[in-house]
């Protein structure tokens, strides 16, 4: 699991620039669990540029945020996000909740190859 600490170091690791210049890009990950309210560079423009770039785009992503705005449900959606997760607000809900996020979309759901 890679944690990125704010959009733009979100954006850095899935595109190899930055500190993770020669990353080998082809390696993606086979989910995104991403939080709208980052610093730097918003989950919104992040979830914009996975979901323009050809081969990220059918990289899974999920929204798990704290946001209850129906927009932000709307824009998530629009901009192509898989799923909208509100985040929990009990710490041992929240691990239950990624846990059954990671079981579903990495090892029910059927993914395309990227």
């Amino acid at each position: 699991m890679i944690v990125a600490e704010d959009g733009a170091k979100a954006l850095d690791f899935l595109f190899g620039k930055g500190e993770f210049e020669g990353r080998n890009t082809a390696d993606h990950p086979r989910l995104i669990l991403l939080d709208l309210k980052l610093p730097k560079i918003g989950g919104f423009e992040v979830l914009e540029a996975i979901k323009h770039d050809p081969i990220l785009k059918r990289v899974p992503v999920v929204i798990l945020t704290s946001s209850r705005q129906e927009e932000d449900v709307v824009r998530g959606y629009d901009l192509g996000a898989n799923s909208y997760i509100r985040k929990p607000v009990n710490f041992d809900t929240f691990i239950e909740t990624v846990t059954q996020i990671g079981m579903y979309w990495l090892l029910t759901n059927e993914s395309a190859e990227v």
